[in-house]
């Protein structure tokens, strides 16, 4: 990271502590998390299905991977395991995943011409004013995965949503991806959906150089005095 860019990153978090009013604990975590390199960087077909300034403000709002590290090291293989720990650690989950997000709910039920399906995370997103609704998965990325977030979404956007409220978001969490393939399986779709990586090591994400290159919480304090 050269000087320029390093002024360049404490600008765009001294941006964030303003926005979201982070307490040092909470900005140093961030900033080792490497949030700045994260965002906005899920595969999605956001251009496509959403208006250019919708589209630009939501991307931001996603990132990509996202960081489970808060779970421990032992994570368990099947999903609803996940999904349960997450639940039992919202206040983490719900600072990873960004300022606006209100849970809503877990394995959510939804009823489809006599039919049962389940919503594995629903949550609901204050500033977008949309429902995003996550799909948890222990494995790596299938075609198959956006087809059924797809149908999802279009019984939320029916049941659930308000006249008022945007169209819903899909977001499919899955621990590794082609990031072609995906492109492939997203054209065609209407709704907005995005499809990003989960980690539980932050080691994993940012390698050694950048780590080091990162700016101090003391370099960010300065940009606010």
């Amino acid at each position: 990271m050269d000087k320029l860019d390093s002024m360049e990153c404490r600008i765009w978090y001294t941006h964030k502590i303003i926005e979201n009013g982070w307490s040092s604990n909470v900005l140093a975590l961030q900033i080792q998390s490497g949030l700045m390199e994260r965002s906005g960087r899920s595969g999605n077909n956001f251009p496509a299905a959403l208006p250019p300034a919708d589209s630009d403000m939501i991307n931001q709002v996603f990132k990509d991977p996202y960081l489970f590290d808060f779970l421990g090291t032992d994570i368990p293989r099947r999903e609803v395991e996940i999904e349960r720990q997450l639940t039992e650690h919202i206040q983490s989950f719900l600072l990873e995943l960004g300022q606006g997000f209100a849970f809503v709910g877990r394995q959510v039920h939804l009823e489809v011409g006599g039919d049962d399906f389940y919503i594995d995370l629903l949550f609901y997103h204050l500033k977008l004013r949309c429902y995003v609704m996550i799909e948890l998965k222990s494995c790596d990325f299938e075609p198959g995965f956006i087809s059924q977030l797809n149908m999802d979404q279009n019984v939320v956007n029916d049941v659930l949503r308000h006249p008022d409220d945007q169209p819903t978001i899909g977001l499919l969490l899955i621990k590794g991806k082609n990031k072609t393939a995906v492109e492939y399986s997203l054209a065609g779709y209407q709704n907005p959906i995005g499809v990003a990586e989960w980690k539980n090591k932050i080691a994993k994400v940012l390698p050694e150089e950048l780590h080091n290159s990162l700016p101090s919480i003391e370099e960010i304090e300065k940009e606010l005095e």
